[in-house]
C-alpha cells in the first residue's frame, strides 16, 4: 500500500534576523550625517511591529529605505512589512507603525486551497489554523502544487514556505 507524502504551507519569518536588521537600521541612523540631532528612533516591539520616529515624511521615506535594504540583505521577505498610516506623535514628529504579517489570514488560506483544488490535481489541501497541509499519493503532484503556489506568489502577497515535506 502506498504511504501518503505532504507537505505544510507557511508564512513565517526567522525573529532573530528581523532584531538583527533592526539594529543595523539603528546604528545607520546613528552614523549617518543627515540623521544627526534629528531625534530619529526605530524600535521593535515585541518581535511584532517596527515604530518608527522622526521629525518629517521625508526623512520617514529615508528610514524606510533603509529598513527595507536591511530586510533585503538578511533575506527577509519586504511582504512581511506591512504599513500603517502615517500620524502625528510629539513635539511636531511623525510616527509609521510597520506591523510584521505571520501567519496564513483565513481568507488567503481559502484562496490557496481553491486554486489547488482547481489545478485538478490528486491532492488534499486542509487549512490547520494558520496553514495549510497539502497531502497525496504522489511526490510529483506534490512538486506540481509547489510550483503552482510559488507561481501564484504575488497575487497572495504573502510571502510563504514550504516545510514538514515528508
Amino acid at each position: 500500500m502506498a504511504k501518503d507524502c505532504s507537505f505544510d504551507i507557511v508564512s513565517e519569518y526567522d525573529k532573530q534576523e528581523v532584531v538583527n536588521a533592526v539594529e543595523q537600521v539603528k546604528k545607520e541612523l546613528l552614523s549617518r550625517f543627515d540623521f544627526k540631532n534629528s531625534n530619529s528612533t526605530v524600535e521593535l516591539e515585541q518581535e511584532k511591529s517596527i515604530t518608527v520616529t522622526t521629525e518629517d515624511e521625508m526623512k520617514l521615506r529615508n528610514i524606510t529605505d533603509i529598513i527595507q535594504s536591511k530586510f533585503s540583505k538578511r533575506n527577509l521577505s519586504l511582504k512581511i512589512l506591512d504599513p500603517q498610516k502615517v500620524e502625528n506623535a510629539l513635539g511636531g514628529n511623525v510616527r509609521q507603525v510597520f506591523n510584521l504579517k505571520k501567519g496564513l489570514s483565513q481568507e488567503l488560506a481559502k484562496q490557496i486551497t481553491s486554486d489547488i483544488k482547481n489545478a485538478k490535481l490528486k491532492v488534499q489541501a486542509s487549512i490547520q489554523g494558520e496553514q495549510i497541509r497539502v497531502s497525496g499519493k504522489s511526490k510529483d503532484d506534490l512538486q506540481t502544487v509547489i510550483q503552482l503556489v510559488r507561481g501564484n506568489e504575488d497575487k497572495y502577497n504573502t510571502p510563504l514556505q514550504f516545510t514538514n515535506y515528508r
